[in-house]
């Protein structure tokens, strides 16, 4: 393994991949369109090459020469996804898809999928493995199921897909993002004193920190094919419900207060998953951080890098603002 090609690597968890891709000695292609120029919190690496590209233009060439793609690019989380959902699945599935085939057509070895764990939608149990049934409740999660079963489907001999269904990121980078539930609570418990839940908090979700999410991509690059070729997996650290995820920031923030809407519900999208998979697979993938570790982590940088509240809720850390405001998507 020498070159690797990674796909929205201007992001959140990409700009936490570089890093390590480059400590490992990889020679590193990055590829965006850099819608989010602009937002950068503190300082990042840079990859070798850049390319700024729409995934859906890439050809046979750009991706010529690679070990492997990393695709990372999507728009990236249900409240984005169902402002358009026919762009969604061209972008999430189609694309994907077209880049999968593109990277075989070239001769690369692997393609790890960055996918979803919203994918199992409302999970009928606990404790869901990657065995459950899949029901997609938003164009964002059901373009991941789509994206998945095709880019699956493309395995042979000498072509090893793996789909990584990650759990909900959080965490601090250079991309900071207050659009994910734990980096808003802390937010707004740091900022406001108080933790807004939008939901009853009953709902569950598997978490996991976007440094983990970096250091799990790395092991799967180097993970025996064989183990690996045609599977999805759960990738993530721990479980919890929403409202026990508030209590845990009140703990950091004694004097904060947990506040519900005056219709608050149950959200349907709830899924506790399990990780056996994974260990099993990658047994020296270790993960570094807890929820505890994490949290601790987020409010040290925003008393070191600031964060005020009246950017709270401001387009540089919000992902759906920011393309509204620069109305990006209307020139897809």
């Amino acid at each position: 393994m020498k070159k690797v090609f990674v796909t929205g690597y201007l992001g959140f968890i990409g700009a936490q991949l570089i890093p390590l891709l480059r400590e490992r000695g990889l020679e590193v292609t990055g590829c965006d369109m850099g819608l989010f120029r602009g937002c950068e919190w503190y300082g990042k690496v840079e990859v070798d090459h850049a390319l700024c590209k729409d995934i859906r233009t890439l050809d046979v060439a750009d991706l010529r020469d690679h070990d492997a793609v990393i695709h990372l690019a999507a728009l990236s989380n249900d409240p984005m996804g169902n402002v358009n959902p026919r762009l969604t699945e061209d972008i999430n599935h189609k694309g994907a898809v077209y880049v999968a085939r593109l990277a075989k057509l070239a001769g690369v070895k692997r393609f790890l999928f960055a996918g979803s764990c919203s994918v199992y939608g409302k999970g009928e149990k606990l404790h869901l493995d990657e065995t459950a049934p899949l029901a997609p409740l938003t164009p964002y999660a059901k373009s991941k199921v789509d994206a998945e079963a095709d880019i699956l489907a493309l395995k042979d001999l000498h072509f090893t897909p793996v789909s990584l269904r990650l759990a909900t990121a959080y965490g601090s980078s250079p991309l900071l993002r207050l659009d994910l539930v734990v980096n808003q609570l802390v937010a707004m418990a740091y900022t406001e004193g108080r933790i807004a839940l939008n939901s009853d908090g009953s709902s569950w979700r598997p978490l996991i920190h976007c440094k983990d999410i970096a250091a799990a991509f790395v092991s799967f690059l180097f993970a025996d094919a064989a183990l690996v070729k045609g599977e999805a997996f759960n990738v993530g650290t721990e479980n919890t419900q929403i409202f026990a995820l508030a209590r845990m920031i009140q703990e950091f923030f004694p004097h904060s207060h947990i506040t519900f809407g005056s219709d608050s519900t149950p959200d349907p999208r709830s899924y506790c998953v399990t990780f056996d998979k994974l260990k099993k697979a990658l047994p020296a993938f270790q993960p570094h951080y807890s929820l505890q570790k994490g949290i601790g982590e987020l409010i040290r940088d925003f008393q070191v890098y600031g964060l005020s509240q009246k950017e709270l809720f401001s387009s540089k850390f919000i992902r759906l603002k920011h393309l509204e405001e620069t109305r990006v998507l209307s020139v897809f």
